[in-house]
């Protein structure tokens, strides 16, 4: 089955010269939930505005449900709703008439029932009448989303969707994104939470300078990169690491009461005891030790460095 977004060797220059995108190619599968990872001025919202139809790519191609979004742009933007990073919302009119607004750009007849199972999945049924300059910067948020789904897209673009918002509002929408994905929608998250991707997400992709770095599945991302570490506390504050220490890689922390140790759990072999015993041969006398998976944040902090 073809991927309902592909992306084919895309590429983006400006006049200055600068070249935001640089021969990006990725699949995005029916159903699924794609958190994009990137720092500021990777490419991720152009390479959004470009499947959107927003901005004219320089090269290459992408088609979103079999449409090419240049080509055949109305197809293939009716098939994709966006919730952008900005709330711009008309101040005085009301959230239900906001919402039907939108659905009717669409060229969608009147549907009242569906636009309140919309506002009623949101959170909005309540505050339909209100002018939206009344509501909370949460629940705008979530007239954006509203608006994004009145035309029944087949692919909801969400960037930076939780920026600004209480926690207890964004695991909300949390929830309410993996309803979608439930209903069959196929969403593509930008964010700077990471912890919302690996919440949310099926798969990572991280992008930086342009470039995609990596796409993979969430899990298996994980397993393969994710490293864990043991932190030991110590009685007595070291003032560095001992020589006969070095071959293990200890971190040693601020003021000297804590060292960590990274390793693979998967390998046949973790070091771990050998580690203890060389401690105890030091004289270095323990006080406690904790493990920890590392997170999603780390392996792409890491990713991120290797390529800059």
């Amino acid at each position: 089955m073809p991927a309902m977004v592909a992306v084919e060797n895309l590429s983006k220059s400006y006049d200055s010269g600068f070249e935001a995108l640089k021969g990006v190619s990725l699949d995005i599968e029916e159903g699924e939930i794609l958190a994009l990872l990137g720092p500021n001025g990777a490419g991720k919202t152009t390479l959004i505005s470009i499947i959107c139809g927003i901005v004219t790519p320089t090269s290459g191609r992408v088609t979103v449900g079999g449409h090419d979004v240049v080509t055949d742009y109305r197809a293939s933007r009716q098939l994709i709703g966006l919730v952008p990073q900005e709330v711009n919302l008309e101040p005085f009119e009301r959230v239900i008439n906001t919402v039907r607004l939108s659905r009717g750009l669409f060229g969608r007849r009147r549907d009242d029932a569906y636009i309140e199972r919309v506002l009623r999945q949101l959170s909005l049924w309540d505050k339909r009448d209100a002018p939206t300059r009344e509501l909370s910067g949460g629940m705008r948020r979530r007239v954006l989303i509203a608006k994004a789904l009145s035309h029944e897209p087949r692919v909801l673009f969400l960037d930076e969707p939780t920026a600004g918002v209480d926690v207890e509002l964004r695991k909300s929408m949390w929830e309410t994104v993996s309803e979608l994905r439930r209903a069959g929608t196929t969403i593509i998250l930008t964010t700077h939470y990471i912890e919302e991707a690996e919440a949310m997400a099926d798969r990572i992709a991280v992008i930086n300078g342009g470039r995609i770095l990596l796409v993979e599945d969430k899990a298996t991302l994980m397993r393969r990169m994710g490293r864990k570490e043991l932190t030991i506390e110590l009685q007595a504050p070291l003032a560095a690491i001992p020589p006969a220490l070095a071959p293990y890689g200890l971190t040693l922390g601020e003021g000297g009461l804590d060292l960590t140790y990274s390793y693979d759990r998967s390998a046949p072999r973790t070091g771990i005891v050998s580690l203890l015993r060389a401690l105890s041969e030091e004289g270095i006398t323990l006080c406690d030790i904790q493990t920890r998976q590392r997170s999603l944040e780390d392996i792409f902090v890491n990713l991120v460095r290797e390529e800059a």
